[in-house]
């Protein structure tokens, strides 16, 4: 009886150290958006877990603030994360200059950082992974002087200031529209990336501008807003988003938006989580992975909706 306790205690412990090596080969990456109170958001988190699902030694935490706005409760997630001892961070910083320090941090604590979405002039990240913003608002602008015929004025209708995401668009767009004097720029103004403000920006806009031609928003929740504003005002204006969500896509098949700039924010968390698996596997990786942009306008807006 005494050797059968000793052998069944035995397989206890050996069980015991099996599951406990299991748990050390298990890899923690936490993936931090900006926010999760959207289709963009919720698509960068579905391809993160379609990432994690494909690579059993990882266990994947995808976290984010309430609102984009919210820069300082990101830098408390970042901090407990670094607290945590993850072994690989993916963050799309909701303001970079707010949030490089604490990025700074999680790299001297030995832990791996990849910029998502937005990128930062910060030598540490091991990539940047999104899209190429500035050609992306290029690409809007460009639109923009096209249908407008090189003239009329334009007013451009930003995300939280300091994102660097929308100062590349902004700054995209805006270096289009130089290229034609008869192009004004007549406002440039925040929205926090919310389509209750966009649609608030817009009226103050219109009040000032009841002339205005165009927007370019750099956001479609911001374009979604600005369009029922310009409704309400019984004013047709060119007005341009950014992201491609489903409600934005179906507003330009159907004549609302005139056009927005497709991006892939699935491959966002999805390279992101693959990437960051490859880092922690002393792989090299680009230093910086492009997922891509796309105009949308009627004539190509069924196939984003497939």
């Amino acid at each position: 009886m005494r050797r059968i306790s000793v052998l069944a205690l035995a397989a206890c412990v050996a069980l015991g150290l099996a599951a406990s090596a299991l748990a050390a080969d298990k890899v923690k990456i936490a993936v931090v958006c900006k926010a999760l109170d959207s289709e963009f958001w919720m698509a960068v988190k579905r391809g993160a877990e379609d990432a994690a699902k494909a690579l059993p030694e990882v266990e994947l935490v995808v976290l984010a603030p309430d609102r984009e706005i919210n820069v300082q409760q990101q830098v408390q997630i970042i901090e407990d994360l670094i607290t945590q001892k993850v072994n690989a961070l993916a963050v799309a910083p909701c303001g970079t200059a707010e949030v490089v320090p604490v990025l700074e941090k999680a790299h001297k604590a030995g832990i791996p950082v990849l910029l998502i979405d937005t990128d930062a002039d910060w030598p540490n990240k091991k990539t940047y992974i999104g899209t190429d913003n500035k050609q992306g608002g290029a690409l809007a602008g460009e639109y923009i002087a096209k249908v407008l015929g090189g003239k009329g004025k334009v007013a451009l209708i930003t995300g939280v200031m300091g994102h660097q995401t929308h100062i590349d668009r902004v700054s995209g767009a805006e270096e289009v529209f130089k290229k034609f004097p008869d192009l004004k720029v007549v406002a440039k103004q925040p929205a926090n990336s919310e389509r209750a403000l966009g649609m608030q920006v817009m009226e103050n806009i219109l009040t000032t501008h009841p002339d205005l031609a165009a927007v370019f928003a750099t956001n479609d929740e911001m374009a979604l807003g600005a369009l029922q504003a310009a409704r309400a005002a019984g004013k047709q204006v060119v007005i341009v988003g950014f992201d491609a969500n489903r409600e934005a896509v179906q507003s330009v098949l159907d004549g609302g938006l005139s056009a927005t700039v497709a991006q892939s924010p699935y491959n966002m968390g999805k390279f992101g989580v693959e990437y960051a698996y490859k880092v922690i596997k002393g792989e090299q990786i680009p230093n910086r992975i492009d997922t891509g942009t796309t105009l949308v306008t009627k004539e190509n807006a069924k196939e984003f909706l497939k």
